[in-house]
C-alpha cells in the first residue's frame, strides 16, 4: 500500500499527482508545488525520521544543487509528512520528465545502445561526478548506479543526471549489499570488504561498471555481480575487454573502461576528472549530433508506476518490470541478435557501427 495518495495535500504546498515508483527504503511521488510547478518527492519508508536527520543525509546534495549544475538533480526540501502508517520524512527534487539509465538503455529494445549516443551519456555522468570530487574536501557519491542515474530530454538530446548523493552514507550498508545483486557488480573491491569506505576511485569503478553495461548490456564482471558481497569481494577472474564483447567498441574506449574497472586502486582513475578527460578525448569525428537518436527510444513520458529499484533511485519509473533490469545476461532471457563477441556481431551486422 502506498505511503501517500493522489490528491493528498501535504503542508498546504505539494498535491499528490502520482506514485512513480517505490524501492526498498522509499517510494517517490510526481507531486505539484502551490507556487514552483511540478517536482518529485521521495519519501522514506521507515517510521520516525525527523526532518533533520533527512536534511543531514541530504547535506552533500544540497551544497551541490546550489551549484546548479545541469548533471545533477537538484534538490529542494527536506520535512515530515503524516501517513496511514505514521510519520515519514521525505524530501523534494527537481522532476526529471524521462525515467532511469536502465530504462533509457531497455528503450534501444534488442539494438545496443549506439556508441556515440552511450558516450555522450558517461560524459554527462562523469561531468556531474567530477564537481562532487572537485570539492574540498571531495564528495564522494558511493552509490553510482543505473538507478541513480536520471535520463531526460531536451533540444539538443539526452541529458544525464545524477541523484541521491550522500544518501547511501546514511543506509545501512547491509540494506545496500542485500537489496540487490545488481548493487553489487557497481561497488569496488574494496568498498564490498569495507562496506563504509568511501573513495573516488570506487566512484570511478562504478562509472566503468555502468559504462560498460551501457556499451554490452553485460556486467563486467559476472561472477561477482551473481555471487554474494564476500565472494564479489575476494573474486578476480579477470574482466573481459568490452570490445570482445562489442566488437565494435574501439581502442580508446576500451582502454577507458579497463582502467576504470582496474582491480587495482592506484591503476584507476583517481577521480572522475581524470576518467572525463579521457572521455572528451574520445574523436570527434565519431561522435554525430545527439539528436540523430530516433524517437522510438525516447522513454515514454509519464510513465506508469514501477518498482524504482532496490536503491530507491530517480524521481521517475520506467514502466517496466525492474526485476532483471540490472541482472547480468546469465539471469535473463537471451535476446536476438545479441550474441556476445565479434561472430555475433558480424552474424547481426553489427560489426561496422556504434
Amino acid at each position: 500500500m502506498a505511503l501517500l495518495s493522489v490528491g493528498q495535500v501535504i503542508r498546504d504546498t505539494y498535491t499528490v499527482e502520482r506514485l512513480l515508483g517505490r524501492g526498498a527504503f522509499a517510494e517517490v511521488y510526481r507531486v505539484e508545488h502551490r507556487y514552483l510547478g511540478r517536482q518529485a518527492m521521495k519519501v522514506f519508508r521507515q517510521e520516525g525520521m525527523s526532518a533533520e536527520q533527512v536534511r543531514d543525509a541530504l547535506g552533500e546534495a544540497m551544497l551541490l544543487s546550489r551549484m546548479g549544475h545541469p548533471n545533477i538533480v537538484r534538490v529542494f526540501e527536506a520535512n515530515t509528512v503524516e501517513a496511514d502508517s505514521g510519520g515519514h520524512a521525505y524530501f523534494t527534487m527537481e522532476y526529471v520528465n524521462g525515467g532511469t539509465l536502465t530504462g533509457f538503455r531497455q528503450s534501444f529494445g534488442d539494438a545496443f545502445v549506439p556508441i556515440p549516443v552511450a558516450v555522450d551519456v558517461m560524459r554527462q555522468v562523469a561531468r556531474g561526478l567530477a564537481v562532487a570530487h572537485r570539492e574540498s574536501p571531495p564528495i564522494v557519491h558511493r552509490d553510482i548506479t543505473p538507478q541513480n542515474i536520471l535520463v531526460g530530454y531536451d533540444r539538443d538530446g539526452p541529458r544525464a543526471r545524477i541523484s541521491d548523493f550522500g544518501l547511501a552514507r546514511k543506509v545501512s550498508a547491509l540494506t545496500l549489499l542485500a537489496s540487490s545483486q545488481g548493487t553489487i557488480a557497481f561497488m569496488a573491491p574494496e568498498t564490498l570488504l569495507h562496506p563504509h569506505l568511501a573513495s573516488m576511485p570506487g566512484d570511478v569503478w562504478a562509472l566503468g561498471a555502468v559504462f560498460y553495461l551501457l556499451l554490452t548490456d553485460e556486467f563486467p564482471y559476472p561472477r561477482r555481480a551473481a555471487g554474494d558481497p564476500i565472494t564479489a569481494a575476494w573474486d578476480t577472474t579477470a574482466l573481459v575487454p568490452p570490445n570482445q564483447v562489442r566488437y565494435a567498441v574501439d581502442d580508446l574506449l576500451n582502454a577507458i573502461i579497463v582502467r576504470a574497472l582496474s582491480f587495482d586502486t592506484a591503476t584507476r582513475y583517481p577521480s572522475a576528472a581524470e576518467m572525463l578527460a579521457d572521455l572528451e578525448a574520445w574523436p570527434a569525428r565519431q561522435n554525430p549530433p545527439r539528436q540523430d537518436g530516433p524517437p522510438r527510444h525516447v522513454p515514454p513520458k509519464d510513465p506508469p508506476p514501477a518498482d524504482t529499484g532496490p536503491t530507491d533511485s530517480g524521481p521517475t519509473g520506467t514502466g517496466r518490470d525492474s526485476r532483471h533490469a540490472d541482472t547480468p545476461r546469465a539471469d535473463r532471457p537471451r535476446q536476438r541478435g545479441r550474441e556476445p563477441g565479434p561472430a555475433g556481431e558480424i552474424a547481426a551486422g553489427k560489426n561496422t557501427g556504434g
